[in-house]
């Protein structure tokens, strides 16, 4: 393979050769640094509700089972609206579809600051639950097209780790704005966020063969990497009904789902578990959420983009390393169990960590696997569908939990089954997966 100036050769796709270092144009990560911006402000949308949880069940009299259910709503409406809005983004695009529903989700959020109860309340959870639907599968479908199959370790990592880091930096400082100005001014600050997010979306966002800014070189570069081709190039993307019948589409939902039951458990319940069984208040265990947090944006980054796309530059078998990652990060997952024998808020958040930094390892090989192995032009539709069932744990664990910790006052049964479900992910990704490959278009089957 021959190269141009400012670009070098570039291994096939799914081989293990090793590849030079490129040197030209680096458009592709100012939309990744966008694409990572957004995963941010869509999460700290999604964390007022469990930092503001205290406050806001006093005011509103709301029970913990009822509590549960408030948490989960978000993801009824996330969930439901996966596939549809795959099929919309296999249709129009990403670029559309990421204007409208940024500019949904900074109402929905703005308006919860208004609620006066626990029905209005639920509803814009549901809101939020539509307009943010798109985020993840959009992330991972603009990541396929913008980046070669060797860099896409660290770009899916970035944009993924940002849901950690999020929760790292916005918990501590939602919780100082809750102890500070109340709940509700939590939802401004971040709605006030959201609506940079969008007017950033608007204005740089567009795909590779429709941006006016995209060289030739780093274009090349981009496409004999092994991009995925974007909706506009594809005539007859490959149907849901094909899609659904593929054991490797089943495998990475499953294991998503199998993260999703861990990560939302965090992200809706640690910091009351910190509150009620180790005795820290709302700063505190703000302040101690964060910790387990950081732990995952590292080790997302470090391990699940750097240390994968070394091992693959260096010439090692691709799918091997990045399943060797996904199951040692799930392994890791099952240490939230150990936060069953902890009785200080440090022994806890040592567990909890452990677990966390686990699972967002995996996390970044399992947003990476829907442009690996989706046929050319479906990489929305794999998304979106991985999403749905992957998402159905987001809507289960805020409502187990609640119910669980009503019935028996404690955490442990809770912890214990997280640490379950992540083992189940991991029998997942070791039996059903496979090699790490792009399946065949509909009807290309030899």
């Amino acid at each position: 393979m021959t190269s141009t100036p400012g670009t070098t050769a570039v291994p096939l796709p799914g081989t293990n050769a090793p590849a030079a270092r490129y040197t030209g144009p680096r458009l592709r990560y100012l939309v990744l640094v966008l694409l990572a911006f957004g995963t941010f402000v869509n999460y700290l949308d999604r964390i007022n509700l469990t930092v503001g949880a205290t406050h806001i069940q006093a005011e509103f009299g709301i029970s913990d089972a009822a509590w549960g259910i408030a948490l989960s709503a978000f993801g009824w409406t996330y969930a439901l609206m996966q596939v549809p809005g795959g099929l919309v983004m296999d249709r129009f695009g990403v670029t559309w579809v990421g204007r409208v529903c940024s500019w949904a989700w900074v109402v929905a959020t703005f308006l919860t600051a208004t609620v006066s109860g626990f029905l209005p309340l639920l509803a814009l959870r549901l809101l939020l639950g539509v307009a943010e639907a798109p985020a993840f599968p959009m992330a991972s479908t603009a990541t396929s097209y913008w980046f070669p199959v060797r860099e896409r370790g660290l770009a899916t990592a970035s944009f993924d780790m940002t849901s950690k880091l999020s929760n790292a930096i916005g918990v501590p400082l939602v919780a100082v704005v809750v102890a500070t100005w109340g709940w509700r001014a939590a939802f401004i600050a971040t709605g006030a966020l959201s609506v940079v997010y969008a007017v950033a979306f608007w204005v740089i966002y567009r795909n590779p063969d429709r941006h006016p800014r995209l060289t030739p070189v780093e274009a090349q570069y981009i496409a004999e990497g092994g991009a995925q081709q974007s909706e506009t190039q594809v005539s007859q993307p490959s149907p849901m009904s094909y899609l659904v019948r593929q054991r490797k589409l089943w495998a990475i939902a499953l294991t998503l789902a199998a993260y999703n039951y861990t990560f939302f458990l965090y992200l809706t319940w640690l910091p009351t578990y910190l509150e009620r069984e180790m005795g820290l208040d709302v700063k505190g265990s703000g302040l101690y959420s964060a910790i387990p947090w950081l732990v995952g944006t590292v080790t997302a980054v470090l391990i699940g983009g750097v240390a994968i796309d070394r091992l693959i530059r260096d010439g090692r078998d691709p799918s091997r390393v990045r399943k060797t990652f996904l199951a040692v990060g799930l392994l890791l997952g099952m240490a939230v169990i150990g936060a069953t024998t902890a009785t200080t808020a440090a022994v806890a958040v040592v567990w909890i960590s452990v677990s966390l930094g686990g699972v967002c390892i995996a996390s970044a090989v399992i947003w990476s696997l829907p442009g690996l192995i989706a046929p050319p032009g479906a990489v929305g539709r794999v998304s979106s569908m991985m999403a749905f069932v992957g998402n159905l744990s987001s809507i289960a664990a805020p409502m187990v939990t609640g119910f669980v910790v009503q019935a028996t006052g404690s955490f442990t049964w809770a912890f214990v089954t997280a640490g379950g479900v992540v083992g189940l992910g991991l029998l997942s990704a070791l039996v059903m997966l496979g090699r790490i490959e792009q399946l065949p278009a509909a009807g290309a089957q030899a």
